[in-house]
């Protein structure tokens, strides 16, 4: 039995390496909160993905995507793609540090950080990835409360389900979690899911900060 245990800890130990705990069949990404100094204040800079892409075309985000196998870190995938879908430069990132890592209940995980952008010259995103971007004053989102909303996330097993396995197993969808969603209203943008979870947990750490 002794040779039994040394080998399956052996293996056990081979089995993990390169994996990172129980993550290995979500979506990692990294995004950057981009805040720039516009028209005299603070603001909060978003996007508005474009509609060619096939994975969420239109909806409103921060600069970032998927990390990639050639990326250092997430933070190194969130400043290449902002580099790449906002057109600046590295020199015009400063990174100011990261927040909360988010594990979506639709299977991602997510790594924001926090970034002051300083372009030289007019931001022109690119429009293959981008089909516009805008900024809504800090000052305004630290003084409007998001929409609190509610979705509820289901199973239902599928015509592969071995029923006279399980007795009395239903055939209808089960309920399995609910979870809150956010929104944030500004003239005709809404900021809402895993975009305004990131924003609010910035704007939570910033209303910390001693401004008097």
């Amino acid at each position: 039995m002794d040779a039994i245990c040394r080998e399956l800890s052996e293996a056990l130990d081979v089995n993990v390496k390169g994996k990172t705990a129980a993550y290995n069949e979500f979506f990692s990404a990294a995004v950057l909160v981009p805040l720039i100094f516009q028209d005299g204040e603070p603001a909060v800079l978003f996007e508005v993905r474009s509609a060619q892409l096939s994975w969420q075309p239109g909806e409103i985000c921060f600069p970032g995507g998927r990390i990639e196998k050639e990326d250092r870190s997430a933070l190194a995938a969130a400043v290449r793609e902002t580099q790449e879908e906002l057109s600046i430069k590295a020199a015009e990132i400063k990174i100011l540090g990261a927040l909360d890592e988010i594990i979506s209940p639709i299977g991602v995980r997510l790594h924001p950080y926090v970034g002051y952008l300083s372009p030289h010259k007019p931001i022109v995103p690119s429009q293959d990835e981008v089909a516009e971007v805008f900024t809504i004053p800090l000052e305004f989102l630290l003084a409007h409360k998001p929409i609190v909303a509610h979705m509820e996330m289901g199973t239902r097993p599928l015509a592969d389900f071995p029923f006279s396995l399980v007795t009395g197993y239903s055939e209808e969808w089960r309920a399995r979690k609910t979870y809150q969603v956010l929104f944030y209203k500004h003239n005709n943008h809404v900021v809402w899911g895993l975009t305004a979870q990131v924003l609010q947990n910035f704007l939570d750490i910033y209303k910390t900060l001693d401004r008097k």
